[in-house]
């Protein structure tokens, strides 16, 4: 059966009727530009924004080489959560501190009252260049965070922790008072004002969360996070932090073996993971960071217990060579670059460099 108009692919073949599609869309572009401001829309190649989306290092080499980008995305949002005492904290401070060390700014909301500015200092963090708020309520927090973020200014803005942002109403009340869906809804309503300006502002924002176990779950896994589903859904990275075991110094624990996977990714392909050492006082150990994956690139060989680079042995035993790459700045530079040439990610860039990475116009 002959169909009066044509079959769409006859439509597209039709030079005129092309010409005639054009033209109305091209009006259609001019009307919805007076209306809503120029870049309200755009065709997605011509636009701002096709290149590779900025990120900022973890501050951990296999952790970036996880997240498929070099670290966590700028202009999105991000999840991390974990059992206590994970180093969920210590990851957050680290992306702070290498931030800063780009020449970039960061500002911490502590909706915990928890923040150690001695431990921030010992991972590298420069506490006098850091943004410090403790608001009261969960409501003057996102406010708070959402007018530093629409500033422009910032390049890390992370929250500590969605489980501490209490709503105001709940903060007013009596105890035992049942507030059911007061803290979902206030994380609905911010998320849903906060995104587009992290995405124009381009700044990372990270929320630290926390772990919740379902209640008469018999089948499949009873954790969940606190806050509801709204930061599942807007978040475009999540990371969960898990302890696996202890590093020991004789008797003494000096630090733990952290292994993270990453449960969403809209930049690259989930459910990788990475494995590192977070030792106590000095946060993610680079020098162990680094060998492991030199060793699983054989750009170091591990023969028994000794470790050789090239034609040199460099010590016995893992915990020997951690302490021989820290003394020999050079040769760990050396095998750092080799690492992440083989896991493709390079060293981290200037913070006002990627700010100034091309997004989206925003509407006037």
């Amino acid at each position: 059966m002959n169909l009066k108009n044509g079959s769409p692919s006859e439509k597209s073949e039709n030079p005129q009727g092309r010409e005639r599609r054009e033209k109305a869309l091209d009006m259609a572009f001019n009307q919805i530009n007076r209306q809503f401001g120029k870049g309200s829309i755009m065709r997605l190649g011509e636009g701002p924004g096709m290149e590779a989306i900025p990120a900022i290092s973890t501050g951990s080499v296999s952790l970036d080489a996880a997240l498929g980008c070099g670290g966590v995305p700028r202009g999105r949002i991000v999840e991390i959560f974990g059992p206590e005492s994970s180093g969920k904290t210590t990851i957050a401070l680290q992306i702070i501190a290498q931030v800063q060390r780009g020449g970039g700014m960061a500002a911490f909301v502590d909706a915990e009252h928890a923040l150690d500015p001695l431990y921030a200092k010992a991972l590298g963090v420069q506490t006098d260049n850091l943004i410090v708020s403790q608001p009261d309520t969960g409501e003057q927090a996102l406010e708070i965070a959402e007018i530093l973020t629409s500033s422009g200014s910032l390049d890390v803005v992370v929250i500590d922790s969605v489980a501490a942002l209490v709503p105001k109403a709940e903060l007013e009340g009596d105890m035992g008072d049942h507030h059911v869906g007061l803290q979902a809804r206030l994380m609905s309503q911010a998320l849903r004002k906060l995104t587009g300006v992290v995405h124009r502002s381009n700044t990372c924002f990270i929320f630290i969360n926390q772990i919740r176990m379902k209640i008469g779950v018999m089948f499949g896994n009873p954790e969940t996070t606190s806050g509801g589903n709204a930061l599942k859904f807007y978040s475009s990275v999540r990371l969960d932090i898990r302890r696996i075991a202890s590093i020991k110094e004789g008797e003494n624990n000096v630090g733990n073996r952290t292994r993270v996977r990453v449960v969403k990714n809209k930049l690259a392909p989930p459910f990788r993971t990475a494995e590192f050492d977070i030792m106590f006082g000095r946060g993610v150990s680079r020098e162990g960071d680094v060998l492991d994956l030199a060793v699983e690139k054989d750009i170091v060989a591990k023969t028994g217990a000794w470790y050789s680079y090239g034609e040199e042995r460099i010590g016995q035993g893992r915990e020997n060579v951690k302490r021989f790459l820290s003394e020999n700045a050079d040769l760990f530079a050396e095998i750092d670059g080799q690492v992440r040439a083989a896991v493709g990610i390079g060293a981290p860039k200037a913070a006002a460099e990627e700010r100034e990475a091309p997004q989206a116009a925003a509407p006037k």
